[in-house]
């Protein structure tokens, strides 16, 4: 079965937005989040510097990404996965606080294409994907590593489409790259977070996958087992609070806020 094109040169400016950066002891705060919480993270953020004392500097990227930056030695402060999978990798390893894992957002995946795309598709058992798509590419995050993807892939495993569509995924390091490529018009279409979409008005909404079809998901949080820097739980605890909440909710996330115990 071949496998899926690796998107590189067509969003590589967009992932330098939002690929992992080196931190330093100086850097203050460091947290390290999952690529699709940008635009909710961001106003958090600043919504938050009051509480904490101080903005945080966030390096947004693929789960998979930032796990292994930390396993690496990253001087990251603060963990916040887009699957429970990345946490447990870490916390596993011990390089997290357990005490301080929490199951913070919740997401759906859905279905896009370019704005003005006449296409028409019903996400349904036994659908064809691959009919859909054309002669064009699906967009997707990486299908083997990062949440998106492997959210992305299992459901269409369940629904039975993977089959006729794999050889037209194009794989996407993040998220946000694959939503880019599909808002670009390289991608016929894409599977993304509907947060996801809802952030970008050259994409719409074609239909959304059955929750049923893919593991839940999950966002969790988690200070990281290095982190010295006393802002870090701060931080953490103003992400739980109502106006938290109610901008994470304006971005399309749903809120669960309950202990992880791995």
């Amino acid at each position: 079965m071949k496998r899926g094109l690796i998107l590189s040169a067509v969003v590589a400016g967009f992932l330098g937005a939002l690929s992992v950066t080196p931190a330093s002891a100086d850097d203050g705060l460091v947290v390290f989040a999952a690529a699709s919480l940008k635009n909710a993270l961001d106003n958090v953020n600043a919504a938050c510097e009051t509480d904490v004392g101080a903005k945080a500097n966030i390096s947004y990227a693929a789960s998979s990404a930032l796990a292994k930056q930390i396993e690496e030695g990253a001087p990251a402060d603060v963990f916040i996965s887009a699957d429970l999978d990345w946490m447990k990798y870490l916390s596993e390893k011990g390089l997290t606080q357990k005490a301080s894992e929490v199951r913070l957002l919740g997401n759906r995946i859905v279905l896009i294409a370019p704005k003005d795309s006449k296409a028409d598709v019903k996400i349904d058992q036994g659908f064809d994907l691959g009919a859909a798509v054309g002669d064009g590419k699906l967009a997707m995050a990486n299908v083997d590593s990062v949440p998106a993807g492997k959210y992305g892939k299992a459901a269409l495993e369940k629904l039975g489409a993977w089959d006729g569509v794999s050889s037209k995924v194009a794989q996407a390091e993040n998220v946000r790259a694959a939503l880019k490529f599909v808002s670009t018009g390289e991608a016929a279409l894409g599977i993304v977070y509907q947060t996801d979409a809802a952030a970008d008005p050259n994409v719409k909404i074609i239909d959304t996958f059955p929750e049923d079809s893919h593991a839940p998901i999950v966002y969790p949080i988690g200070l990281t087992a290095s982190t010295k820097d006393p802002e870090a739980a701060k931080f953490e605890a103003c992400l739980q609070t109502d106006k938290a909440k109610a901008l994470f909710e304006k971005e399309g996330f749903s809120w669960l806020n309950q202990p992880l115990s791995n």
